[in-house]
This record gives structure tokens, C-alpha cells and sequence, in this order.
């Protein structure tokens, strides 16, 4: 069983980087015809989060949802709105794994009577987390940070074999998409593009900093994770009015249409309005140097991250930036939760680098001595990361995928202390849970057990078992937490108190149970539950 768990794991790397590869060259090739014409033409990573950690989502790993999430990233990408390709990159990843690991199809109705050993939820998850973790490494070229992913979003039980062998889906899946990427940019063994998202490598003779703009680092990482958390509350109002409202599909057709428009009409605007390009030159007769809002709108979002972070000091205006900064937030946020396949993470990068360079064009100007802060790309790397903190609230496992992603561990701890800073600030906005919570008694009726699974104002997939104190003031202690399918197949089965007190033979409840009854658990409809006066 241990070959069979690393073979499944070389191919879900295998899988994931080919997937990873394919977006990356249709992006490329269709944003290449749409600029040169040119014509006018959500993300997954909380829901694969949420199904690690126990949550049943219908259909998350699905093969239909692979193919529209990656045709629908493509598109989405190249039609120009606010998104990014990483989210639906790990998306991919988590479901080829659970596809893979599983040995059939319920889409395509096939079963190939392959690893069936792995078909119950630990070992699934096991693999999902391998996959999430493959789909960071092929997005960042970070094949560690996508292992920390997987430990501090993903998977709620750990082991040191598990750590390698999603180490090594995620080596895996980065060189499979450098291999065949070296093959279309017609270099083949030129393994020089490790990720999706390329940020250049920042060198240290040019991007080093100095103790003294530490704090700075750090006010930085504060204001990253105000803004978060204010991108977080209107998006929540947002999500909270696309339920309500536009929850029909042709509505929400008509809003991805609508933004779409809005985002062009907005874009061409401030070309249009915008005198920042200037001739670059009596040598370059023909070739103009084109500011943010052209190449944000001519180029791709993580083409625009780069630049502000590479491109040399002068180049920007400052009042391009501030409006980029403010057009750009309130689009990406309006874009984020559409139903068209969307990342957030590019977003976010290029709205902090924005508002980060802008912060060091202006330190220049005001300082006395402005040529120690002559290179203004660094803080549109601070910029980036504590917006990106700020919004997703991950602190190792980021740290780690920035400074892979940058090549350059010189800023390993200003990116953690913004991280750290960010987070802190934005969680103190944010309230995790509501209440109150539904909870199950160590006994409890039968009755009461399906009134709770039958409830649609309770349909979660776990449920937390307490045990009552001696006195009715003293609170519940948390026993543990068991799952919406685990009830299902106690109550098909009748195991119930008064059965095993009385001492009538019953064969024993057994895992193979729970595993043939896998995936599709039989519904919890009142009318398929045995109603009786016994307890569970």
C-alpha cells in the first residue's frame, strides 16, 4: 500500500503540472491574439479548505469542475477582469488528486477497480492535500511553500510520510510544467520556469534594506491588513447579496457580463484620460513607455505585478498609482465571488505592490535624502505581501511561497513580520463563528437525531458532541466532533443503546461499512430515518 500511496502521488504532481501547463499556454497564446486585435472580450481554495477540514461541499471534486474550472479560468484571465489563475491551479491540483486516488469517475460512470484500498475519507483527503499543495507549487514555483499550504490550511492530521510524499507531488508537479514550458518557449531542458507566477528574482546588491525601515515594514503590514479586512467586509456583504438576489443563473450570467464590461469600460478610461506614456526616446521613434494602466490592461495581471516590482525608480506616476489603487480594489472585490473561475491572490499582489510603490515613491519625495529609499520596487514587494496577508490571513506557509517565488531569502523576515502584523490587525475585524452552535449529547434520542439532520437551517457535515456538567450551570465539555455520514449509516444500521444492552446477537458495526457506503451516503430525510423511541 506504501508504493501504491507514492505512485498515486507522482501522478497527481504529473497530472497537476501538465493541467498547470496547459492554462499557462492557452493564457498566453489567447491574451496574445486579444492585444494584438484588440477585442473587448471564484477561486476554489476556500472550498478545498473547507473540505479538508470536514466539510462536504456537493461536487468539489468533481470532473465536470475540473474541466469549467479550467476552461472558465482561461477566460476569465484573458477576458481581463480582476482575477488571477492560482486559486483554480490548486483547485485542479485537489481535484485530480481525489480522482486519481479514488481509481474511478462518477462522471464519466467508470470504475477501474485501481487503489481501492484508498476509497474512505482519511485516505482522500490525505491525497486532496497532496493535490492542493501540487497546485501552489505549479502556480508560485514553490514547492515548499506548498507543502506548508497544505500543513496550515489543509490537513487536520499530520505524519512525517505524509509530509514527503506531498513533498514530492509538489516537486513533481513544479517540474512537470517546467519541463513541457521549456518545450513551447523552445529551450527544451531549460528549466527556468519553475511556476505560473513569476516574480523575477529581487538581487541582493540592489533590493537589500536596512534595520531602519523595519518599522516601516511593519506599519506597512498594519495598513495591508485594515485594507484585508475591508476588502473581506464588503465582499461578505457582497456574497451576502448575490444569495439573496442574483442566485438564478441567468443573473448571474448578466453580473460576470456586467463587470466584464464595467472593467474594460473603466480600464480604457483611464488610458484614454492618462498622459503618462511618454516617447521613450529619439532612438525609439516607434516604441513608447507605457504606465500602469495600459500595461495592466495590455499585459497580464502577475506581467504587471513584476514590473512594479523590477521596473526602475521615475517610471510611475504617483497619481496613477493612488487612482490605480482605489479602481482597482473596489473591481477586484466587485470580481471576486462571480461565478466565473477566479483567483485572489494576483489581485491582491498587484493592489498591495501598487499602494507599496506609491508608499516609496512618496518616503523619496518627502525625506530630505531621498536616495535612501531609491528603490521603490521593494516596498511594492512589502505592499504586495501584507495585502495579500491581509485578505487570506496566512502567515508560514506565505512567507515561505514569497520568498520562493522572489528567490532571494534576504527578505524572509520582513515578509513574515508584515505577515504576522497583517494578520493580527485583520482578524481583529472578523468573526469566525455564529451561534449558537448546534451540538449532539455522548446519548442521545434517536428522534432528536434525525430532527437535526433533517433540518435544513442545520445541514452542516459535523456535528460536536458534549458532555452535560453534574450542575445546569456548569458548561458543556467537548467530547469530540462526529460526521453527518457517520450518523447516517449508525441510524441505517440500528446501533442504539437499548440493542446493545439487551443481549440479542447483532453483528458489529465494522469500517468496511462506513467505506461501502462511501461517497454517496444515504440521504437523512426524516422519511428514511427509523423514527423509534430508542437513543444513539
Amino acid at each position: 500500500m506504501e508504493i501504491s500511496r507514492w505512485v498515486v502521488c507522482g501522478l497527481i504532481g504529473f497530472l497537476t503540472g501538465l493541467i498547470a501547463c496547459f492554462i499557462d499556454i492557452a493564457v498566453e497564446e489567447l491574451a496574445g491574439i486579444k492585444y494584438r486585435v484588440p477585442i473587448a472580450a471564484g477561486s476554489g481554495i476556500p472550498q478545498i479548505k473547507c473540505y479538508l477540514n470536514g466539510v462536504k461541499i456537493p461536487r468539489v471534486v468533481r470532473l465536470k469542475t475540473l474541466v469549467v474550472k479550467v476552461f472558465g479560468v482561461i477566460c476569465s484571465v484573458v477576458g481581463g477582469l480582476a482575477v488571477g489563475k492560482e486559486g483554480p491551479m490548486i483547485h485542479s491540483g485537489a481535484v485530480v488528486a481525489a480522482g486519481v486516488s479514488q481509481g474511478r469517475s462518477t462522471s464519466l460512470k467508470r470504475d477501474f477497480k485501481i487503489f481501492e484500498y484508498f476509497r474512505r475519507d482519511t485516505e482522500k483527503r490525505d491525497f486532496v492535500s497532496a493535490g492542493a499543495a501540487a497546485g501552489v507549487s505549479a502556480a508560485f514555483g514553490a514547492p515548499v511553500g506548498g507543502v506548508l499550504f497544505s500543513l496550515e490550511e489543509g490537513a487536520s492530521f499530520w505524519n512525517q510520510m505524509l509530509t514527503w510524499r506531498i513533498f514530492f507531488a509538489s516537486m513533481i508537479s513544479t517540474f512537470t510544467l517546467n519541463f513541457f514550458l521549456s518545450i513551447y518557449n523552445n529551450k527544451p531542458g531549460d528549466l527556468s520556469n519553475p511556476g505560473l507566477i513569476n516574480f523575477g528574482r529581487f538581487e541582493s546588491d540592489s533590493g537589500a534594506y536596512n534595520l531602519y525601515e523595519i518599522p516601516l515594514f511593519i506599519a506597512m503590514g498594519a495598513f495591508g491588513g485594515l485594507l484585508g479586512a475591508l476588502f473581506n467586509k464588503l465582499n461578505y456583504w457582497l456574497t451576502i447579496f448575490r444569495i439573496r438576489y442574483v442566485h438564478r443563473p441567468c443573473l448571474q450570467v448578466m453580473e460576470a457580463m456586467l463587470v466584464a464590461a464595467v472593467t474594460a469600460a473603466v480600464s480604457f478610461t483611464m488610458i484614454y484620460f492618462s498622459n503618462d506614456c511618454q516617447p521613450l526616446g529619439p532612438e525609439h521613434k516607434k516604441e513608447w513607455r507605457v504606465q500602469l494602466h495600459g500595461n495592466s490592461l495590455f499585459n497580464t495581471p502577475e506581467r504587471s505585478v513584476r514590473s512594479l516590482f523590477h521596473t526602475q525608480a521615475g517610471t510611475y506616476n504617483p497619481l496613477t498609482l493612488g487612482l490605480f489603487t482605489i479602481t482597482y480594489f473596489f473591481l477586484a472585490c466587485w470580481t471576486y465571488g462571480l461565478a466565473v473561475s477566479a483567483g485572489v491572490f494576483i489581485p491582491a499582489l498587484l493592489i498591495g505592490a501598487a499602494w507599496g510603490r506609491l508608499f516609496g515613491i512618496l518616503l523619496a519625495s518627502i525625506t530630505p535624502n531621498g536616495s535612501i529609499w531609491a528603490d521603490p520596487g521593494k516596498y511594492a514587494l512589502i505592499g504586495a505581501a501584507a495585502q495579500l496577508g491581509g485578505i487570506v490571513r496566512m502567515t508560514l506557509s506565505l512567507t515561505v511561497i514569497m520568498v520562493e517565488a522572489t528567490g532571494n531569502v534576504t527578505y524572509g523576515l520582513p515578509i513574515m513580520l508584515v505577515l504576522m502584523t497583517a494578520k493580527i490587525v485583520g482578524d481583529y475585524f472578523v468573526e469566525v463563528m455564529s451561534a449558537p452552535v448546534t451540538c449532539l449529547n455522548r446519548i442521545e434520542k434517536v428522534g432528536t437525531i434525525v430532527d437535526v439532520l433533517s433540518n435544513t437551517s442545520t445541514n452542516h457535515n459535523g456535528f460536536p458532541v458534549v458532555m452535560q456538567g453534574a450542575d445546569s450551570d456548569e458548561p458543556s465539555k467537548l467530547c469530540g466532533l462526529i460526521l453527518r455520514s457517520q450518523l447516517i449509516v449508525l441510524l441505517k444500521h440500528k446501533v442504539f443503546v437499548e440493542l446493545a444492552r439487551s443481549r440479542l446477537t447483532q453483528r458489529k458495526l465494522q469500517l468496511k461499512d462506513f467505506r461501502d457506503a462511501y461517497p454517496r451516503f444515504p440521504p437523512s430525510r426524516a422519511s428514511t430515518c427509523p423514527r423509534t423511541r430508542g437513543s444513539a
